[in-house]
């Protein structure tokens, strides 16, 4: 599933490509699974709307639309968000093409159909936790304080910390020397600090690189991330730690496959 460095790029993406431009005309799939509100109400919104901005909030990307609303997308475990040309032949598998003032089409795509796609009228989408990229060290430190579940299963918790998933937990735990088992209440606060640290990092350098590609991710051009070649640990279980060669050791935390180094991380 695209994490936060994988949507922020997609967005971003999106945005400098249809920022200003009209949506003329809206095409829905039918496909009732993928809509979150009525196909009808989406293209009510949408036609003849002006995109003012596309930007990331956790792993949802909100497209703000004037005179008033913002379409919510959510790419799921493969939902790609394309900007073609209207001659390019729709990939197999499209449930919505927006038909752009400047000539282009923005295209949502999802093979396995567990993107979802709604608008709102109301309010401003925030998302259900804290942003990692900006959250203060107080507030981290007091995210976690009193917590039994590991830090693993903790860095997941959508309502906790938006957008992080199991690519950045994995690598930030690693470049932090913290086991992913261990009691998130248990941790100090320079190690929590130093979480902090590697989290920001790491994400950071990942959306850099246009984040991972280790299955179908792909960017608003098509194009995949260069991130994974860059992985200390996830995906490597069985290989030698890149910092000491020890091998790395896989497990099971909060129902999530976890790699991590025996000997790096205490």
């Amino acid at each position: 599933m695209p994490e936060l460095p994988e949507v922020e790029t997609v967005a971003n993406g999106v945005h400098e490509r249809v920022h200003g431009q009209r949506i003329e005309r809206v095409w829905t799939s039918g496909k009732p699974q993928t809509f979150k509100s009525p196909e009808s109400e989406i293209e009510a919104v949408l036609t003849g709307a002006r995109i003012e901005r596309v930007k990331r909030v956790g792993k949802t990307i909100v497209m703000t639309v004037e005179p008033q609303g913002e379409f919510l997308i959510h790419l799921g475990m493969t939902g790609r968000l394309l900007v073609s040309a209207p001659e390019v032949s729709l990939p197999p598998h499209t449930h919505a093409v927006l038909s752009l003032s400047g000539g282009n089409e923005l295209r949502f795509v999802d093979a396995r159909w567990f993107g979802r796609l709604s608008v709102r009228t109301g309010g401003v989408y925030d998302g259900p936790g804290a942003e990692p990229l900006t959250i203060s060290e107080d507030d981290f430190v007091k995210m976690f304080k009193g917590r039994k579940l590991a830090i693993k299963a903790a860095l997941l918790n959508q309502s906790l910390l938006h957008g992080v998933g199991n690519i950045y937990a994995d690598e930030s735990l690693f470049r932090a020397g913290i086991r992913p088992r261990r009691q998130a209440g248990r941790l100090t606060r320079d190690e929590l600090l130093r979480l902090r640290k590697a989290l920001i990092e790491v994400l950071k350098h990942a959306i850099k690189l246009g984040g991972s590609s280790v299955s179908d991710y792909v960017d608003a051009d098509g194009v995949r991330g260069f991130f994974q070649l860059e992985h200390m640990v996830y995906g490597r279980a069985g290989e030698s730690c890149k910092v000491c060669g020890t091998p790395l050791k896989k497990i099971v935390v909060g129902g999530r496959t976890t790699v991590y180094c025996p000997v790096c991380q205490r």
